[in-house]
């Protein structure tokens, strides 16, 4: 009897120290400690995170003090929570001249350069769509000059472009083009606006082994049009030179945690938890003298979300195994992420999921907004986890501006790993998400924490019932990287 009672008592105490992931959200989460991250990313001290920036590296130390003290580990193979990420800093040309047939074209009224190095090249036009794969598959490119229309046909925001813009630009590299020249005509972004912002611009590419033998880029004016109906026609002779153009090597880190799993099993299976740290640094000066892009929602929000995830998993693990990511470079064209996936610590195939969280800013405090939340089978999870803390999930409410493929997820959604953002509440791009998008403004001082709150504990639960999932979430199937994942994952 004595020994009965004393196994009934062991189970009842078992029972009654047994906590639901909610509790133990509710116990991580704490309201004072994420205003205290958000507050300490966002201060001017940091002089707005720029890549390879000293705020920069004050932004990693603390980051990996914190993981320190929640006993997050280093991942597997690695010595420390810093990754290194080689990049080049090349500067903008100076002297560039394009000319079409008898035509010269100037820069930037006419045309802007989006990637080169110092060359003199000249060519024959091939005009192929919109520079895609689907254009592309049935013409003969070889030392050609492409020309294809600017975006997909789909997207309409000029973010959205650019990004595209370096997917054709590798395409057409891979098909022995010379060079690239898309035609920009965007109605809502006219590209007198545009070229405010792309002319002379120094770059950050991922170096120094990916940044040889650069393929010329060039964007020009799609208004005028017999400038157009010259270009498009095949066979056009094209001459393009460019000098000036110098290149300066050093490192930016991503920061790397991990914390095994408990299941026997399920452990060797990695969720990724990530986000960008760094910012734009310095800008132009806003109407009150400003020019600290302070980056509090864009993106110290971003990396306090992993950090509550990585306080919460580190001190009650779940069944996977999970790794925590702080990308450098995302604002620089997802530079960090792009050199993660191709230099990860771990087989890519072991990785069931990344859990982004990236932000522009918010306009409806009810709602958690998820770019790809209809994607993957983790969507019911991640419902579940925001109605539980009062906020409602919903997809992506601003497909034109092609934001899944804005983020460092689409790095891991191209290998085929299922990877949606988590955002905070928007409903549009609005001029409320505008007002703070990549402004001076952007302040830790300006934000709803009573929000972020709820936010941050819905992320956190969305990570544990991911992490403890009986079965690991994937594409739906039709998804655009649905094939990838399956090519990713056979055998596994």
């Amino acid at each position: 009897m004595k020994i009965l009672l004393s196994v009934i008592f062991s189970i009842l105490i078992t029972v009654g120290h047994s906590q639901s992931d909610v509790d133990i959200v509710k116990e991580t989460v704490d309201y004072n400690m994420i205003k205290g991250q958000i507050h300490f990313l966002a201060l001017d001290a940091l002089k707005g995170r720029d890549t390879g920036s000293p705020g920069l590296e004050l932004a990693a130390d603390f980051i990996m003090s914190q993981f320190r003290s929640f006993g997050v580990g280093y991942a597997p193979g690695m010595e420390t929570y810093r990754q290194p990420v080689p990049l080049t800093l090349v500067t903008a040309p100076t002297s560039s001249s394009l000319q079409i047939a008898e035509q010269t074209l100037a820069v930037p009224d006419d045309f802007i350069i989006l990637m080169a190095d110092n060359v003199a090249l000249s060519g024959e036009t091939v005009f192929a769509g919109y520079g895609l794969d689907e254009d592309l598959a049935t013409l003969d490119v070889k030392d050609k000059i492409i020309i294809a229309n600017a975006g997909d046909g789909v997207a309409e925001s000029p973010q959205a472009w650019f990004a595209i813009s370096a997917d054709k630009n590798a395409l057409a590299k891979e098909k022995g083009a010379k060079a690239v020249i898309e035609i920009y005509s965007n109605t809502k972004a006219p590209y007198n606006f545009v070229k405010r912002f792309l002319n002379a611009r120094d770059q950050l590419t991922v170096g120094p082994d990916e940044n040889e033998d650069v393929l010329t880029h060039i964007m020009i004016d799609g208004s005028k049009e017999a400038t157009v109906n010259q270009i498009k026609q095949n066979g056009t002779s094209i001459k393009i030179n460019i000098d000036g153009v110098t290149k300066d090597e050093f490192s930016s880190d991503n920061l790397v945690g991990y914390v095994e799993g408990t299941d026997p099993v399920l452990k060797d299976e990695i969720v990724v938890y990530s986000a960008h740290y760094d910012h734009v640094g310095i800008g132009r000066a806003d109407a009150v003298g400003d020019t600290i892009y302070n980056g509090a929602r864009d993106n110290a929000v971003g990396a306090t979300t992993v950090l509550s995830a990585a306080e919460n998993i580190a001190a009650y693990p779940t069944k996977r195994s999970a790794i925590f990511i702080l990308f450098t470079g995302e604002e620089k064209g997802l530079l960090g992420s792009q050199w993660y996936v191709d230099h990860s610590p771990v087989p890519l195939q072991d990785i069931v999921y990344c859990f982004n969280s990236d932000n522009g800013g918010y306009n409806d405090t009810s709602l958690a907004s998820i770019i790809g939340l209809e994607r993957t089978t983790a969507q019911p999870l991640i419902e579940k986890a925001c109605s539980t803390f009062g906020l409602k999930a919903i997809e992506d409410p601003a497909k034109e501006q092609g934001l899944f493929d804005r983020s460092d997820n689409v790095n891991f959604a191209v290998k085929g790993i299922p990877a949606p953002t988590f955002s905070m509440g928007f409903t549009a791009f609005d001029e409320e998400i505008m007002k703070y998008y990549h402004q001076a403004g952007d302040s830790a001082e300006s934000l709803d924490y009573d929000y972020l709150y709820k936010f941050f504990q819905s992320y956190v639960l969305s990570a544990r019932l991911i992490g403890n999932a009986a079965e690991r979430p994937f594409w739906l199937k039709g998804d655009k990287y649905y094939e990838a994942g399956i090519e990713l994952y056979q055998g596994k």
